[in-house]
């Protein structure tokens, strides 16, 4: 297992959302893709989509996605444009035809920077080609400052099952050193007009350890938190992958570690909120997330994907996994456009996972909800997990986060603060690299 001999914060990708990593898909690979797409799906996998709105009020400093700003209304349009021209094509393909989305995500960039005209020519020509009547769970991110009353009714009675607001601070000070757009007011009456249009799920989304951040600063704002009352809460510890403005900034001053808190800080503040969330009724539920009402307060596009889900993804730089096969998108704008006008699918790169990669991947991806269930991988892949990762659970088991009980490798709350890191020694030979902190 790796180890580094600072805690600092070092510029680097700590999140692992996908295995094998990202640098190992290839524009070579793209057939395969494409033969995946002309491939019956296995009829027990679920289908899921994602829609990727690339563009932003403004761009977070610590923001590494694929977003653009000051964009105009005909350039919206010609994106959702050419989303729909997408969507229509993959209609076309064996592996997704008449296939119902189980569920959908609405992901940016900011979704909600759409105004309701737009949003209603998108869903209608989506819904038009994939009814979503029998869709579990729809979900569409918000930056608050880009929501209105009108907005926010819309999206429920459009079929939106949780709203989930980009909250990361409530402190605006921090929110402007961060290069947030929206303010605490907006934040407040954002949550209020979902409140009253009462969404089946409420999401809040926090970061641990951003610019400025104090200890006193993080208490608060768990209390403001627990006041809201939302019905989940996503914290994501401070991250600063090499295409930031934070990044760009530690370069040209000459510095090795990021101006945010230290990892042993960020863990000890998403600790300190998950002691004081459970102690007002929440439950820890994965590494990031906690629940108000476990029964009712689902997260479907994680666990399912998370599962091995097929994934059809739309937008620019979007991210696909389709009968086994990971695929991305062109990650430039006018190329991704460019081809749809061709009625090409944008694929840019691809990756035929290994059935040891894809065990890989999805033990991975499944320990980020704090335990492991042998018996899932050997009805699934036919493999002993304790056997198979041997080494890397006897490491982790001697850092003192491991416990093997009740058929589960659970981890220990100290473990699921640093799953990420921890997960890194399960990586293949071949996949250990770098870029990764």
């Amino acid at each position: 297992m790796k180890t580094k001999t600072s805690h600092k914060t070092e510029a680097g990708n700590y999140f692992i959302s996908n295995y094998p990593p990202y640098s190992f898909w290839k524009p070579e690979f793209v057939d395969n893709a494409v033969i995946a797409l002309n491939t019956e799906p296995n009829p027990s996998n679920p289908l899921g989509m994602y829609v990727h709105i690339p563009f932003c009020r403004k761009r977070c400093y610590f923001c590494y996605f694929r977003v653009y700003t000051g964009v105009k209304s005909d350039a919206v349009k010609n994106y959702a444009d050419a989303l729909i021209q997408e969507v229509k094509l993959y209609r076309g393909k064996k592996c997704i035809s008449d296939r119902k989305p189980l569920f959908i995500y609405f992901g940016g960039g900011t979704p909600s920077f759409l105004s309701t005209t737009q949003l209603t020519h998108l869903f209608g020509e989506m819904k038009s080609m994939f009814p979503w009547d029998d869709t579990e769970e729809v979900t569409f991110e918000c930056e608050p400052g880009t929501l209105t009353e009108k907005k926010v009714k819309f999206l429920k009675e459009s079929g939106v099952t949780r709203l989930s607001l980009g909250v990361e601070n409530l402190d605006n000070e921090l929110l402007s050193v961060n290069g947030r757009s929206h303010t605490t007011k907006e934040i407040y009456r954002a949550y209020e007009w979902a409140k009253n249009a009462e969404f089946p799920q409420i999401n809040i989304d926090l970061i641990a350890g951003m610019l400025n951040e104090t200890e006193s600063n993080w208490q608060k704002n768990i209390e403001k938190i627990i006041k809201m009352d939302p019905d989940s809460i996503t914290i994501y510890q401070m991250e600063i992958p090499y295409n930031t403005t934070i990044y760009k900034r530690m370069e040209e001053s000459g510095e090795n570690f990021a101006p945010v808190a230290d990892w042993e800080t960020k863990r000890r503040w998403v600790d300190y909120a998950f002691n004081t969330l459970s102690d007002a009724g929440y439950t820890v539920n994965s590494a990031y997330t906690v629940v108000k009402d476990p029964a009712k307060t689902k997260f479907v596009y994680r666990d399912k994907l998370w599962q091995g889900a097929d994934l059809v993804s739309t937008g620019v730089a979007s991210f696909s996994h389709v009968n086994g096969t990971h695929y991305q998108n062109e990650h430039n704008l006018v190329q991704y456009q460019s081809r749809l006008r061709k009625n090409e699918l944008p694929i840019f790169r691809a990756l035929t996972p290994t059935h040891e990669e894809l065990l890989v991947r999805e033990f991975l991806l499944q320990f980020k909800l704090g335990s492991i269930k042998p018996d899932y991988f050997v009805d699934k892949y036919h493999v002993d997990v304790r056997s198979y990762f041997s080494e890397p659970l006897r490491t982790i088991a001697n850092l003192g986060v491991l416990e093997d009980i009740n058929d589960e490798l659970r981890l220990t709350r100290q473990g699921l603060l640093q799953v990420d890191r921890l997960l890194q020694g399960f990586f293949l030979p071949q996949h250990q690299v770098d870029r990764l902190v």
